[in-house]
């Protein structure tokens, strides 16, 4: 444990980084509190997407990051501000006529669209969980709504009762003129409708902690600030959640950076020190917009985990938060790939290397081996040409490539084989569009169907490459099972045909016999695929039939 601790403290990974940011506020002393608390918030105005997850995911890792170089206990709360009032009507649920009806009533007040839960917050909160539960995370759930109406918050909302010319000062520097005239921290809910509403003060009392405005109507109104009454706004409260916590982590995405120093003052004037901050880019989607909830663009969790695992989503939201990143359907094949790359190079790797892998902080350290002896993309192409619509049909090629693998002693390739048949079936088939070979091509493909299978011609046209290149270099063993030898075979064709560069020459395999700008690496895919099955899939597309 002290080499890992030792390597920890001078990792560059980002969650140490992080990590150790969190561990020198505690040099002096450990917390008062007993623990190191990390937050993370959700709001439920919409249904949970999957840079929800991430924003957990990697909270999570600078958690675990901070647990290997500190023994100070820790806690993470998932924090949803479900008392928000609701400013408009999702666009991706049921019922959305009935929803119009309590625009501006807090999400908990609001009744469940999809009919299932106690109201549209309640529902959005279970289904937060249910994805969070999915992936083991270890969390506790706040609610803000439990934590208004419980008197949670009294006594941070006192003290914001008590100094609210100091919070106001901080908010109305960032405010627009016009927008100053009526803006306050406190947001009444109506006692009558039930409705959140934006209204200027006319006092705010700091011996009985009560606010008096005028309602849409004229009415006057006086309600204490506690108990569920008022909510704050959502900068304030952001400053009031981490001073009524103790929080001393939450990271958020870039669109909130330019709020961190409203956030940091307001939770200072309420007696706490300001937490530690990571923010991270916005996930965009294949037309490179901004995710959101309430238009639901981009992949879901659900979505994700239809096609790959979820280690495959976790390696994706690891690598490089600090870079926007477009999340759609196409990044997952690289995901589960690298992902494997990843667990296959650790058990080789000196700790300083295996604490910067990303698999180190998908796993907590417990990393577990790699049974994919063949690749999510040559999956991919194998049900492509293969036409299976069973993984059953799969194992019978993968069987005859690693006799070794089997369903029961490779899970994540069996698992892999299944996500593989569905993904081609959802987003390879329907966009798949095969083209005739040139002259050029037609040779060299022509060529490459003699070679596979007939030793004498596989060397030869080796050799030739050999003498074009005027080296010296001994022929290959023949060995129609080894992907190197056939990797030869392919690569020897291209260049004797005059492929230049040689990348033209791979893409014309992907295109007129995969369908496909991309592919595999060939070699492989031929002692996956099998000669004869090779040979006679060269055969259709020169006779035009895969084109056609």
């Amino acid at each position: 444990m002290s080499d890992l601790r030792d390597a920890a403290m001078s990792s560059k990974a980002w969650p140490f980084e992080e990590a150790r940011k969190v561990l020198k506020r505690y040099e002096a002393a450990p917390p008062e509190k007993g623990y190191v608390l990390f937050e993370t918030g959700y709001g439920p105005s919409g249904l949970p997407h999957i840079g929800t997850f991430g924003e957990v995911l990697r909270t999570t890792m600078i958690r675990r990051a901070f647990e290997t170089i500190s023994d100070i206990p820790t806690r993470l709360i998932c924090f949803s501000d479900d008392m928000d009032g609701m400013r408009k009507v999702p666009g991706n649920v049921p019922n959305r006529d009935m929803l119009a009806e309590h625009l501006q009533k807090p999400l908990t007040s609001v009744p469940d669209p999809f009919g299932t839960h106690e109201s549209f917050g309640h529902h959005n909160n279970a289904m937060l969980r249910r994805f969070l539960d999915t992936f083991g995370f270890e969390y506790e759930f706040y609610s803000a709504t439990d934590y208004y109406k419980s008197g949670q918050f009294d006594e941070v909302l006192k003290r914001a009762a008590e100094r609210y010319d100091a919070i106001m000062k901080v908010m109305l520097k960032s405010l627009r003129e016009e927008r100053q005239q009526t803006y306050s921290i406190f947001l009444p809910i109506h006692p009558e409708t039930g409705r959140v509403l934006y209204v200027p003060m006319k006092e705010v009392n700091a011996v009985d902690h009560t606010i008096t405005f005028d309602d849409e109507t004229g009415r006057e109104w006086t309600l204490p600030v506690t108990g569920g009454n008022v909510k704050l706004q959502w900068k304030p409260d952001f400053g009031a959640r981490w001073a009524a916590l103790g929080v001393d982590f939450e990271m958020y995405g870039k669109d909130h950076s330019t709020n961190t120093p409203i956030y940091d003052a307001i939770c200072e004037i309420l007696g706490q020190p300001a937490p530690e901050h990571f923010t991270y880019e916005l996930f965009l989607d294949e037309n490179g917009q901004k995710i959101s909830k309430s238009s639901g663009n981009g992949i879901s969790i659900d979505e994700w985990l239809s096609y790959a695992s979820t280690e495959s989503l976790s390696y994706f939201m690891f690598q490089k938060p600090k870079t926007a990143k477009r999340l759609y359907f196409d990044v997952i094949p690289k995901a589960v790939d690298e992902y494997h790359q990843q667990l296959a190079a650790y058990p080789g790797q000196s700790p300083e290397q295996r604490i910067a892998n990303p698999v180190h902080h998908i796993h907590n350290g417990a990393v577990p081996q790699s049974t994919m002896v063949v690749p999510f993309a040559m999956l991919l192409n194998l049900a492509s040409v293969s036409g299976a619509e069973e993984k059953d049909k799969l194992w019978g090629f993968i069987r005859r490539y690693a006799p070794e693998a089997s369903p029961e002693s490779n899970p994540d390739l069996d698992q892999a084989a299944g996500f593989a048949i569905r993904y081609y079936n959802d987003f390879v088939k329907p966009t798949r569009e095969f083209r005739l070979p040139t002259e050029q091509e037609r040779a060299a493909m022509a060529e490459l169907a003699a070679c596979l299978g007939d030793a004498e011609k596989a060397l030869d046209v080796i050799a030739r490459k050999t003498a074009l290149a005027g080296s010296d270099d001994p022929l290959p063993t023949v060995d129609w099972h080894d992907d190197e030898f056939l990797q030869s075979i392919v690569f020897a064709v291209g260049k004797v045909h005059g492929f230049e560069p040689l990348r033209a020459w791979f893409s014309a395999l992907y295109q007129v016999l995969l369908g496909a700008d991309q592919g595999p690496r060939f070699g492989g895919f031929i002692a996956l695929y099998g000669i004869d099955e090779t040979v006679a899939l060269i055969r259709d597309a020169l006779e035009g039939k895969l084109a056609s």
